[in-house]
């Protein structure tokens, strides 16, 4: 079955040092997606970048970097992505929000879950 629509992704960057209440802020981000019911939250570690600090940060083939830059990928309607955003202006203390509108095609099978 093919499904097609408007939603919202919102992407997320940080750095991989980032906290909240003592846990990872990329992993505190995703509990708090699935607690909301989102429909996805996908994070991926990045090998280079720089962020408001302009220093770079980098995950080495030679040394495992402790803040490598990471994005968070979360795309669903536009209601939800905006019950997330007060949970994020709390938890997020550096990094930064892109918000756009994307069309979505969603693949699935009958009776799948």
């Amino acid at each position: 079955m093919k499904e097609q629509f408007e939603a919202r992704m919102l992407r997320i960057y940080l750095g991989e040092s980032d906290k909240w209440r003592g846990k990872p802020l990329y992993e505190a981000i995703v509990a708090k997606c699935q607690e909301l019911g989102m429909a996805s939250a996908v994070v991926f570690r990045g090998i280079e970048g720089f962020g408001a600090s302009t220093r770079i940060a980098h995950a080495s083939h030679w040394m495992f970097s402790r803040d490598a830059p990471m994005v968070l990928n979360i795309t669903d309607t536009e209601e939800q992505i905006e019950k997330l955003i007060p949970h994020l202006d709390e938890m997020v203390g550096e990094g930064l929000i892109a918000l756009s509108r994307v069309e979505v095609i969603r693949y699935s099978r009958p009776g799948a879950q």
